[in-house]
């Protein structure tokens, strides 16, 4: 976490693999991490200023990693698709990345009860 004012770290958390977004919700003190790479969103509590905690890692979905937060309704909003396998590595490509299967595009929504 980083003190948006001052620029200084002031905790560092354990999250999923491959954050992409994060966001922040004031009125709920609560940080996400969106994780593309084990499909998780990390819940994080603002205790005070200093100090945070993991409250919960939302499965999602592999590949969720871009996400938008409405703090009004407190809303995370993700998107990914399915993904079929990588094409072979070219000397252009030598890390190419698996397919997206068509017709799997989904909007996924999470909220707290």
């Amino acid at each position: 976490m980083v003190n948006a004012v001052s620029g200084h770290a002031v905790a560092d958390l354990p999250i999923g693999g491959h954050p992409d977004a994060a966001a922040f919700d004031p009125a709920l003190k609560l940080a996400f991490s969106s994780n593309g790479a084990n499909g998780t969103l990390t819940v994080v509590h603002e205790d005070d200023a200093d100090h945070y905690s993991v409250v919960q890692n939302v499965q999602t979905q592999e590949g969720a990693k871009t996400m938008a937060l409405d703090s009004q309704m407190h809303r995370a909003y993700l998107v990914s698709s399915k993904f079929g396998p990588a094409e072979a590595a070219t000397a252009q490509n030598p890390h190419p990345r698996p397919t997206v299967v068509p017709g799997t595009f989904e909007v996924l929504v999470v909220q707290r009860k």
